[in-house]
């Protein structure tokens, strides 16, 4: 197969991608053209030993450093989204952006960006601390299993967010929410006694939106489901670490994706 047909399902992705990193819908769709009239120029430059996305990416990189365009420095109008990024190192918003917004695994962003592993995930760790010392919220946690509960709030205190209440159901997560002002809610899908994550946190931002992170045991169950459920900012896989914790929290409060109801 030619590579021109490997790499055209990806370019939307791409195209994203650059744009995000560079700041800019011109600059971005310009490193794009860029990348792909220099792989036209030289198909060796198209690794084969690795899937045609991750090579895509990885010579958009290689195009990327050879002529980085000046940092992004968004004005005080300029979508959150974009003042968060400026905030990043190169490095950081590299790694950040490969994980969170075009859900490749630290492996294969390692693979793009040159770097060993470990590497990445520093990059991550510091990307998740920057992110908290510039978006610090007040987060509202919804789970029934004290431990669990217990955990995620020891992850999301020492990241800097300040966790303003622990509901065991729904009827108690909602009145803590009108009372607290969570800016974060973290709820597990399903609760004791039959209660619903997903029906407390519909009735939650009915009142005012804001970012949310479901926790399940089956997050493929929730994305194949072809109803009305919020669509949350992140997905939070049990059994999880901290660093899936930490990922997930800085992913829906950077991109300040909110649920509500489909409708």
């Amino acid at each position: 197969m030619t590579i021109s047909r490997d790499i055209a399902p990806f370019l939307p992705d791409l195209r994203r991608f650059s744009r995000a990193l560079s700041g800019s819908q011109e600059s971005g769709d310009a490193f794009v053209m860029a990348t792909l009239q220099r792989l036209l120029d030289s198909h060796a430059r198209f690794p084969r030993d690795i899937p045609p996305r991750t090579a895509l990416y990885r010579a958009f990189l290689d195009q990327w450093s050879t002529e980085r365009p000046p940092e992004p420095a968004p004005d005080g109008d300029a979508r959150a989204f974009d003042r968060n990024l400026a905030a990043l190192s190169p490095e950081v918003r590299q790694a950040f952006l490969l994980t969170n917004m075009e859900d490749f695994s630290v492996a294969e962003a390692s693979t793009i960006m040159g770097l060993d592993p470990a590497h990445v995930r520093k990059l991550l760790e510091r990307g998740a601390r920057d992110i908290a010392h510039g978006l610090a919220a007040r987060i509202l946690i919804i789970e029934d299993e004290p431990i669990i509960a217990m955990d995620l709030e020891t992850i999301v205190e020492e990241l800097g967010h300040k966790v303003v209440g622990v509901a065991r159901g729904g009827r108690q997560a909602v009145a803590l929410a009108a009372e607290r002002k969570p800016e974060l809610i973290m709820a597990d899908i399903e609760l004791a006694n039959g209660d619903s994550g997903i029906e407390a946190v519909n009735e939650i931002v009915t009142a005012g939106s804001r970012p949310v992170v479901f926790i399940t045991a089956h997050p493929r169950l929730y994305l194949s489901a072809a109803d009305s459920r919020p669509q949350p900012a992140s997905i939070l896989a049990k059994p999880f670490n901290a660093d899936s914790v930490k990922a997930a929290v800085s992913k829906a409060l950077f991109f300040d994706r909110r649920a509500g109801h489909a409708a």
